[in-house]
């Protein structure tokens, strides 16, 4: 009988926790905010790629670096199979789906990301592709065809308020989440 291998995670009694969203949405301050509120470690995709070389290269066009998505994901596999980490990363379509219990997609308004961006000195081309990928909502429709709808939240950035908010909301479904999976 031919059988097809089926990679399953093993049961966590901590979550994963994907914060996703067009450079500019908040990404590293919410998660860093869910960390410290929730008891996770944090991961930093891009920080990752550039101290541990995950890339194939850099563009000089854009100020970034070639993402090698095989590396980045062999990288990553065992620092989430326990559960308990917070990733911030600008895309989510290369995880696999069984690594995370919630994704969060930060929206911002495009005159907030733009503010952010050019406080940041990105390059004018690197702002504008950044605005138009908010616009047509790159990142959501990209969880949203990546991963369970019930695992995606969209949640607004736009004030520290929203951002206080967010992390409440994401560090009570942590709280649950333990609570549910404790063995």
């Amino acid at each position: 009988m031919d059988s097809e291998l089926i990679i399953t995670s093993p049961p966590r009694s901590s979550p994963n926790i994907l914060v996703t969203g067009t450079p500019g949405t908040g990404k590293t301050t919410t998660s860093e905010l869910i960390a410290l509120a929730a008891g996770l470690e944090k991961v930093t995709v891009g920080e990752l790629v550039k101290e541990r070389s995950l890339h194939d290269g850099y563009n000089e066009e854009f100020d970034t670096y070639w993402l090698n998505e095989d590396k980045v994901v062999d990288e990553m596999e065992d620092m989430l199979a326990g559960g308990g980490m917070c990733v911030d990363f600008h895309t989510c379509g290369m995880f696999p789906e069984r690594w995370f219990d919630l994704v969060v997609v930060l929206r911002a308004d495009t005159d907030k990301i733009y503010d952010r961006l050019e406080k940041r000195g990105y390059k004018q081309n690197k702002v504008q592709e950044n605005i138009e990928c908010e616009i047509m909502q790159v990142v959501l429709e990209e969880a949203q065809e990546s991963y369970q709808p019930e695992i995606v939240m969209e949640l607004a950035s736009n004030t520290v308020e929203q951002m206080e908010s967010n992390v409440e909301k994401v560090a009570a479904f942590v709280e649950e989440f333990r609570r549910t999976h404790t063995q």
